[in-house]
């Protein structure tokens, strides 16, 4: 008896086992997408670790700052074995730069090359990057034909609807970028003054879906649950789905959202003990990747996530914010679990009132995080330019 599944109410139509982009087979239609300061190798291997991710994103780069070889630039395309396919988001708004940069990551074995045009922070828009680019076609088109001639691994495009509610030019700027020859456009279901607030449009990205001749669209936006990507997928016609901040909030959405729309079914809720494995095995990547000291500076903002849904987490919290090493890791931990033992049963499990309320299966649905608990928003590249 699978105990926690629940079944589809009819099989599920349009699964896609296999997808291309461009020369590119992946064996999931289901993406990571950029955030800038979290979507780091050490997150990327948790998530893949877990299944259901094929192709993953880096942070944005600034295209200019990586042929400077700039340290900080390197670090946000570090990468390994495990770690593909891997595609480089980039940005820049100087088609000679995006070019050779593009060049530059073909030759580190990179997969695939994202272009962002829909970051809405204001100091990559103000160098003609992120949602800007989405103001002047024949100029980001222009721009976009010159990379794609130069490099033989995908070229794609993430962008938003358009500037505002009243400029919205992404179905034009799909269709002149298909015509320059990307791969795959991303599109956010957002406007750029929108930010990362209201709902996404589905029928803004379906339109994109419908602007194209053949090149996949992959829609993105409040994606936290497997039920959202059904309905985000059902809906707008899109041949996958990126997740972003509904990853970061549950690590295990790649597998579980695979698995529903393949075999009909919801697997349940990962447990507390397997919460708290991966999340370690997530410190312990931050600690191998960026050092001890810095790694867990990082992973302060990264384990109250986690938390979430271990229930009455507040002891926890309030410690492992001030996490300065591996050891006190643990130490926080052990008295996390002995504060803890006062909210569970007999059983060894939360008392029913102290369980967090089921994640929302509607789409674009807070995940019950509760009203000011959102999931915090990417500020911009993580570099200082």
């Amino acid at each position: 008896m699978n105990v926690g599944l629940r079944s589809l109410e009819r099989p599920v139509a349009s699964i896609v086992s296999v997808m291309r982009l461009g020369a590119l087979t992946l064996r999931s239609h289901l993406f990571l997408s950029p955030l800038a300061g979290y979507t780091n190798l050490p997150f990327r291997l948790t998530v893949r670790e877990l299944g259901g991710l094929d192709l993953a994103t880096t942070d944005l780069v600034n295209a200019r700052s990586l042929l400077e070889r700039n340290p900080r630039a390197l670090k946000l395309i570090e990468t390994c074995a495990a770690d593909r396919p891997l595609a480089v988001q980039l940005f820049g708004s100087v088609p000679e730069e995006m070019r050779d940069a593009a060049l530059f990551l073909e030759a580190q074995g990179i997969a695939a090359v994202d272009i962002n045009m829909g970051c809405p922070v204001r100091k990559v828009c103000r160098v003609g990057g992120g949602s800007a680019m989405m103001t002047e076609l024949e100029k980001t088109a222009s721009l976009v034909k010159t990379m794609v001639a130069a490099v033989k691994i995908p070229v794609t495009a993430k962008m938003r609807l358009g500037w505002d509610e009243g400029n919205i030019t992404a179905p034009e700027l799909a269709r002149a970028l298909e015509s320059a020859g990307v791969a795959a456009v991303f599109i956010h279901g957002r406007t750029r003054e929108q930010g990362f607030s209201g709902r996404v449009n589905l029928a803004g990205i379906r339109a994109v879906v419908e602007a194209v001749r053949g090149i996949p669209v992959i829609g993105n936006g409040d994606v936290t649950t497997p039920e959202a990507a059904k309905v985000m997928l059902d809906q707008t016609g899109c041949t996958g789905v990126s997740i972003g901040r509904g990853a970061f909030y549950n690590p295990w959405i790649f597998q579980h959202t695979l698995h529903y729309l393949r075999q009909g079914e919801l697997l349940p809720e990962p447990g507390f003990e397997e919460r708290v494995t991966v999340m370690t095995r997530h410190l312990e990547l931050m600690v191998r990747v960026f050092g001890e000291e810095h790694g867990c500076r990082m992973f302060r903002k990264v384990a109250p996530w986690y938390a979430k849904r271990f229930g009455p987490a507040n002891e926890f919290n309030k410690q492992v914010v001030l996490l300065k090493n591996r050891a006190e890791f643990d130490q926080i931990l052990a008295r996390y679990r002995h504060w803890r033992e006062q909210f569970l049963d007999q059983g060894g499990e939360l008392m029913r009132r102290f369980r967090p309320a089921p994640l929302a299966v509607g789409f674009a649905q807070s995940a019950n995080t509760g009203p000011n608990e959102s999931i915090p928003v990417p500020k911009g590249p993580v570099e200082v330019w």
